[in-house]
């Protein structure tokens, strides 16, 4: 680790925030998180964005994972190319973004897209206090959670896909339900922006041979009002989209500053 980058995470880990609990997102617009899960609380407020330019000495720029995940995707991955696409990420959370026109959209609250936190999916408690959202069905950890609930067995993510593929009935259910509540918050997406694409990452993203056919077969039962099918793909990046996406958003906001 450079002396700089010591620097910038000193500054970060040092600093002292006001704690507030429940759902987070982040603010492109100000640089610091604000007030969609217990995965990362505690940091809203904070101005993350100037600690790191004055540890650094450089331009720096705050975005959330996943709208980096999709503009890496979009740029060199799954969707190069595509301008209108919903990204998902399924990991410990389930998170989206919107490219939209060919061009990342977040809304004015920061909130576009994010479908792992809308409610219709049963009415089980989330990790952020809402209840029947799609992170209770097909997020990592909730994964495990149904599994548990079904047999009384904790397992991670992978092993209830591991047994799925063994034949487990329960396992092979809780993928079916997953898988079920994807393909209904793409067709919710679809029905409100149109989008005409679907690129899936993060890990549980790798148990695409049980995912993928039951997204698709749920969105030939129930496809987009459009009529139009839209092209569900799995991430072609892996680990690199979210890096990848966050050079692509500096180099273009640098490109913006140098043409004022």
């Amino acid at each position: 680790m450079t002396d700089r980058t010591s620097a910038a995470m000193s500054a970060i880990s040092s600093a002292s925030w006001t704690k507030s609990p429940g759902r987070h997102l982040t603010s492109t617009c100000t640089g610091s998180p604000s007030p969609a899960s217990d995965s990362f609380s505690g940091w809203a407020g904070f101005a993350v964005t100037d600690a790191v330019e004055d540890a650094l000495g450089v331009p720096a720029f705050l975005d959330n994972d996943v709208n980096a995940f999709l503009r890496g995707e979009v740029s060199g991955g799954a969707a190069r190319g595509e301008s209108d696409v919903l990204g998902i990420t399924l990991g410990t959370g389930v998170g989206g973004a919107l490219w939209s026109s060919g061009a990342l959209y977040t809304g004015p609250h920061g909130a576009a897209g994010e479908i792992g936190h809308i409610p219709g999916f049963g009415d089980l408690l989330c990790t952020c206090g809402g209840r029947g959202h799609l992170e209770t069905l097909a997020s990592g950890r909730s994964i495990g959670a149904r599994y548990a609930d079904r047999t009384g067995r904790r397992l991670t993510a992978r092993e209830v896909a591991r047994a799925a593929d063994d034949g487990d009935r329960d396992a092979l259910a809780v993928y079916r339900a997953a898988g079920a509540g994807i393909a209904r918050a793409i067709v919710m997406t679809a029905g409100l922006v149109d989008i005409t694409t679907v690129v899936v990452g993060g890990g549980v993203s790798h148990a695409w041979n049980l995912l993928n056919p039951i997204v698709l077969a749920s969105l030939a039962a129930d496809p987009p009002v459009s009529g139009h099918p839209v092209r569900l793909v799995k991430a072609a990046l892996g680990a690199d989209a979210v890096p990848v996406g966050a050079a692509a958003r500096a180099r273009q906001e640098l490109a913006a500053r140098s043409a004022v």
